[in-house]
């Protein structure tokens, strides 16, 4: 029997919702009710229950709220509907969006108790089964991710749900964000843990080498080629291949990168003969690829086969929280390094490091602390030893100007609207043309305007 459980029951009905609570807490359950939708995501909010319990019919919202509200707060959370005989296709719609099971009306308590047990056990193994890989993850040099903010939480429930398949993974995020690490955690979650982890940076290595460092070359395949060279695909066989800032790929790369994750065979530069490959693809980058596949600088296919799980990690300062937490980290960490006796870090200096805006986010924060811990003379880290002089939120972050301020507002209401529709439809038109090397043809489609009509506007607006 599965350990007693905090249990949602969502019944307007005042009479099945007393012979439910009973029926429950004759087993042991804790049990909280709601009378509709509102008072559900109240509860779901407050109570954050093991279970969820609740009819698809209320007065107030409905059944299938309920369910998105809590796969929303914890997508993990069972839930069971209930719902009269004549209702059965609403049971199945409410399957399909996630509902664990149903139960129809009039309730059989026995029937309400067997499927209880049934979810609460399912949910018991599965988070058995995800500690212990989490345990064998830690045992075999998973990286640690500090951090305890909900954002970042989310992006850990999605590492969870991604290592579970061979799904292609987008990590998105701004430099210094740890992209890489999570990539690291996503192989050391996966079934793949115990064969290689291959990162490659598209960015750091010349457009001329990058293609034998993929997918290597045979003996003689150019000048100095005096033997044959596996690649990092050979290399991530059976494992991980991280390719790290995806977005500055060459485009003459880019198709043999999607044969190589559609086919799963390439040929090494200056070979004829297939390598098969079995890896999984795990890429990252701080652009925004979208913009890229407009541009034209990406390819569209590959995008997409790149981003079928997309997980977005948040920058340092939307998780403000985090901050002590990761500078408490980083300063017990570089008093063991340096063999030096533990720092505190004092109020101000905290203060400090909690205003400052954080561009180079977790990386910034890590070479800051090192230096205030290189720097400490005393037992507790002062404000000056983290050189943030510019913390002052006026100094710290340029106050950006005002696009008003030159802007006329002259005249009467209708003709400065027609004046600033004008200028948002000038910037807009040299934006996209930047986005698109100035090729007019790819603007215009981007933009949705037949050639002829963007000529057009490219005179009205006096654009060359």
């Amino acid at each position: 029997m599965p350990a007693p459980a905090r249990i949602l029951i969502v019944e307007d009905k005042d009479s099945l919702r007393a012979m439910l609570r009973h029926a429950l807490e004759s087993q042991g359950h804790d049990v909280v009710e709601a009378r509709d939708q509102v008072e559900a995501v109240q509860q779901l909010q407050e109570s954050q229950p093991s279970l969820v319990l609740s009819d698809l019919r209320l007065p107030e919202g409905d059944g299938f709220g309920v369910l998105r509200a809590a796969k929303d707060i914890d997508a993990d959370t069972p839930v069971i509907v209930m719902t009269a005989y004549g209702s059965i296709e609403d049971a199945v719609r409410a399957m399909k969006e996630g509902a664990l099971d149903f139960l129809g009306k009039p309730v059989d308590p026995d029937h309400l108790l067997l499927l209880v047990h049934r979810a609460l056990e399912q949910r018991r193994m599965a988070t058995e089964n995800l500690l212990m890989k989490e345990e064998l993850a830690v045992r075999r040099g998973a990286p640690l991710i500090v951090g305890a903010d909900a954002s970042l939480r989310k992006v850990f429930a999605s590492l969870e749900r991604a290592a579970t398949t061979d799904t292609t993974v987008l990590i998105e995020g701004e430099s210094g964000t740890g992209k890489e690490l999570f990539a690291r955690s996503l192989h050391a979650l996966s079934d793949r843990s115990a064969m290689p982890f291959v990162a490659i940076n598209c960015a750091a290595i010349p457009e001329t080498l990058l293609e034998t460092e993929l997918f290597g070359h045979e003996k003689g395949a150019f000048t100095g080629a005096v033997g044959r060279k596996l690649g990092k695909f050979e290399m991530a066989h059976r494992g991980t291949l991280f390719l790290d800032e995806i977005g500055d790929l060459p485009l003459s790369l880019q198709a043999k990168i999607l044969r190589a994750l559609e086919e799963r065979r390439f040929e090494r530069v200056g070979g004829t003969a297939s390598v098969q490959v079995d890896v999984r693809l795990v890429a990252a980058t701080n652009r925004g690829l979208r913009a890229q596949v407009a541009a034209r600088r990406f390819r569209e296919d590959l995008f997409f086969r790149l981003s079928v799980f997309p997980i977005t990690v948040p920058p340092l300062r939307e998780r403000k929280g985090d901050i002590a937490v990761l500078a408490r980290y980083f300063v017990d960490r570089f008093c063991r390094d340096l063999k030096k006796k533990t720092l505190s870090i004092s109020p101000e200096a905290q203060e400090h490091l909690e205003r400052y805006h954080w561009p180079g986010n977790v990386r910034e924060l890590q070479n800051c602390i090192e230096r205030a811990v290189i720097l400490s003379e005393s037992e507790t880290i002062q404000p000056r030893q983290l050189s943030l002089s510019f913390v002052e939120p006026s100094q710290n972050v340029p106050e950006a100007p005002d696009p008003w301020a030159s802007f006329d507002l002259t005249g009467s209401l209708n003709e400065v609207a027609r004046r600033g529709a004008a200028e948002a439809e000038k910037r807009k038109i040299q934006h996209v043309l930047k986005e698109v090397d100035q090729n007019k043809g790819r603007a215009s489609e981007v933009l949705g305007v037949t050639y002829k009509a963007f000529l057009s506007k490219l005179k009205e607006h006096r654009i060359d």
